[in-house]
């Protein structure tokens, strides 16, 4: 049943559902702290990086200024002026910008896993001669001799604790062979999509 005496205690009930609705001060507290830390990540990134991201300009300037910004007071000043440029965005702008660091994020870790699985195939071809085979196998162009000279050497300094030079050269061949596996590979894309759009071209034309 209706209480008749509902609204006489001094507050309305749509103010009170408000008033509950909003966020806390902890709440916004700790959403002014998420991007202020957003923006210190965008300052500490390479300024190259920073101009692709999608974001308002004045953003964008706030953050190039800040890595311009010696002075560590002046640069900390700047940064509080950055995280006050990030307050301002909209919740789409900063979902980009949160889509955008994790995909460079994304692609440093599989960096790093490249660069491991080339350390792991370098110490494969000291310890197992068929990994050499293999590896001759796939780039027939290779300096066989030189690479089992290497080899070799690298053995030898590992034996005798000396400076890893061979041990090194040896992983630049193996990057550098990577390097171009990876941007045949990019080529080889890019042709296909031409191909694709070029099919749909005449699709259309048809």
């Amino acid at each position: 049943m209706p209480n008749a005496n509902r609204g006489s205690v001094g507050f309305d009930s749509s103010e009170f559902q408000e008033k509950y609705e909003r966020p806390s001060k902890t709440e916004m507290k700790r959403q002014s702290d998420a991007l202020q830390a957003l923006g210190q990540e965008l300052v500490d990134q390479p300024r190259d990086r920073v101009k692709r991201v999608p974001m308002p300009e004045d953003v964008r300037d706030a953050i190039l200024e800040c890595q311009n910004i010696k002075n560590h007071e002046g640069r900390r000043r700047q940064l509080q002026f950055v995280g006050k440029k990030m307050r301002s965005l909209t919740e789409e702008e900063v979902a980009i910008i949160q889509r955008t660091i994790e995909g460079w994020k994304g692609a440093s870790k599989a960096d790093t896993a490249a660069l491991h699985a080339l350390e792991r195939r370098r110490d494969k071809l000291l310890t197992d001669d068929q990994a050499l085979t293999n590896l001759l196998a796939e780039h027939p162009d290779l300096d066989a001799q030189h690479l089992r000279t290497l080899i070799r050497n690298a053995r030898k300094e590992q034996a005798e604790s000396k400076p890893p030079k061979a041990y090194r050269e040896i992983f630049q061949i193996l990057k550098e062979l990577d390097a171009k596996a990876r941007g045949a590979a990019a080529q080889a894309k890019a042709d296909d999509e031409e191909n694709d759009s070029d099919d749909d071209g005449d699709d259309d034309n048809a």
